[in-house]
């Protein structure tokens, strides 16, 4: 049976154009009405106005950043599937959300931290521990960190430290309080600050996914095939780990916990490109980003004038489009 995909480089040219229509989107429409012949002048003509300022100061870095986080959580997401060969796995199952999500609430409820520039590096740093954490704990013993025993550590670790954080937040009413905001992931109030924070680890972690692409079809093909092929096993599951980490670990830091998107987008950019790990990263880079932004102006614009947070709508958008595409396809194993 002929293969019906389109050519990869069209795919990707049609993801472009969606990720710049969402992203026009989400500068054209928020929960300020501002007529789009206005919206025009002022992105290319600035001025002292109101309206300039909630152009420049709050829509286009908003737009940057949450474009950023959904790339990079696809990216993610592909990553995780590859690495443990499971074409339902994402980035939560190395336990970096729960990670993330932990340092919060112990920096809440122990040391009394409040506001989002607290919580990132705390999260960033939840987020690299709890990594960590589960490769090692993969490793021990003699055997190797394979996807497995990957996938079981990291879902045993994830577990402990959700009922850890379900513990302090019953035990102390101001993190409880704090936490709830962060923990349903929000772009509202994120601007160039917070994205040149988090830009760096976003940049090595997308470039080292980039090059790990070859290796990873190596490894598709099983790890005895890999090796006669050169691949040193170790070294490249090690360095999944890091991308997926860096990615998914600065991606939660600066706005919270992302429902969905390393789920369904690395799924979606599987069906569309065939199984080269190089183009899944690409188009997962892309969708990625189309996908959250499209969310983020629903957000804004569903309850205009007030938001409702875009890990809400992500996760509403998501969950139907995942159960469709997997009722509606064979989901084999990787």
């Amino acid at each position: 049976m002929a293969d019906r995909r389109l050519p990869a480089p069209l795919l990707l040219a049609l993801g472009l154009v969606v990720l710049v229509g969402a992203a026009g989107l989400s500068i054209f429409f928020g929960s300020h009405s501002i007529a789009p012949k206005e919206t025009w002048r002022l992105l290319w003509h600035p001025d002292d106005s109101v309206l300039s300022g909630v152009i420049h100061e709050q829509r286009i870095p908003r737009t940057v950043l949450t474009a950023a986080v959904g790339a990079s959580l696809g990216l993610a997401g592909a990553l995780m599937q590859a690495l443990t060969r499971n074409p339902l796995a994402e980035p939560g199952i190395l336990g970096i959300n729960a990670g993330a999500s932990l340092a919060v609430v112990l920096a809440v409820a122990i040391a009394g931290v409040a506001g989002i520039w607290f919580y990132l590096w705390f999260a960033f740093l939840g987020a690299a521990v709890t990594a960590v954490g589960v490769y090692f704990l993969a490793g021990v013993g003699r055997a190797s960190a394979t996807p497995v025993r990957l996938a079981l550590a990291g879902v045993a670790v994830s577990a402990a430290m959700t009922a850890l954080v379900q513990t302090v937040i019953l035990a102390d009413q101001v993190a409880f309080n704090e936490f709830r905001f962060w923990v349903v992931g929000s772009t509202e109030g994120r601007g160039w600050p917070v994205l040149g924070a988090v830009a760096p680890f976003l940049l090595v972690g997308a470039a080292l996914a980039l090059l790990l692409g070859p290796a990873l079809n190596a490894m598709a093909l099983g790890d005895d095939t890999a090796q006669g092929l050169g691949v040193k096993l170790g070294r490249i599951r090690t360095g999944t780990m890091i991308s997926a980490t860096l990615l998914c670990g600065a991606a939660t830091a600066a706005v919270g916990p992302i429902a969905f998107v390393g789920l369904a987008v690395p799924l979606a950019a599987r069906a569309l490109a065939g199984h080269d790990q190089r183009w899944i990263s690409v188009l997962s880079i892309v969708l990625g980003g189309a996908w959250l932004l499209s969310a983020d102006v629903l957000s804004r614009v569903v309850i205009a004038p007030q938001e409702v947070q875009v890990g809400v709508v992500a996760a509403i958008l998501g969950a139907p489009i995942f159960v469709a595409m997997v009722s509606r396809r064979k989901v084999v194993s990787l």
